[in-house]
């Protein structure tokens, strides 16, 4: 039989998940400036004072939605990526890739919310950082390029890159990781997000509505031609 107290955690977990959801909602119907405690406490039929029992700040509510959007995220990319085999290369960009239009399409307000505009006037909180999840998405982001550079190393023998053109946190993330990954591998990282990330915020912010009635046809078709580009055998 569940005690007072279990009631009790049970009840502020459900309202807590419930608070998430509604800001998320919010954005999505009214843009990221739609978060607002206030609004929140109005949705649920609350009371402001409420609501800063379970968030202090608007700030950390959104710091925490950015660290859960990021983390679900995280997740999906990284176990299609460890159910690939390593030996298919063309196989693990695919997964990878097929997985985070999914998670997309599935949580467009995450989406927007990370990937969309800023929520104006957001701070990180004292003693907060960029969450562990969002450099495992950009480690995952490399790794393709990881698998993709035996194959397309020679293409980029003429790369300019250096270290000096990336920013020194990422690279304290991804060069322990990929200590054979040279700076050209680092930009084709970049330009293979950017590939995917494309057409996936083309898709989720509704600007292809008007233009294909097969989205998922366009994106397979980009990303075969991506795979194309690396050099690598599909």
């Amino acid at each position: 039989m569940e005690g007072t107290g279990g009631r009790r955690a049970r009840l502020r977990a459900e309202t807590t998940a419930e608070i998430r959801q509604v800001a998320l909602k919010l954005m999505a119907s009214g843009g990221p400036d739609a978060i607002t405690l206030r609004a929140i406490a109005r949705e649920m039929g609350m009371t402001a004072n409420a609501i800063y029992g379970y968030f202090a700040t608007r700030d950390d509510l959104v710091t925490t939605l950015i660290n859960e959007v990021y983390t679900t995220l995280a997740d999906a990319v990284d176990a299609a990526w460890a159910d690939a085999p390593a030996a298919d290369p063309a196989g693990r960009i695919r997964a990878w890739a097929r997985a985070f239009r999914g998670w997309a399409l599935a949580n467009p307000e995450g989406f927007r919310l990370i990937y969309g505009d800023p929520v104006p006037g957001y701070q990180v909180p004292e003693g907060g950082a960029a969450p562990d999840a969002a450099y495992r998405v950009c480690t995952g982001i490399a790794a393709l390029a990881a698998a993709a550079w035996p194959h397309a190393g020679p293409l980029y023998a003429d790369s300019d890159f250096q270290w000096s053109d990336f920013d020194a946190g990422l690279l304290d993330k991804l060069r322990p990781a990929f200590p054979d990954l040279p700076p050209a591998g680092v930009a084709l990282a970049l330009r293979i997000w950017g590939h995917l990330h494309g057409l996936v915020s083309l898709e989720i912010y509704g600007h292809l509505r008007t233009q294909t009635i097969s989205p998922d046809k366009l994106f397979r078709e980009e990303l075969a031609q991506l795979i194309r580009s690396l050099g690598i055998d599909s």
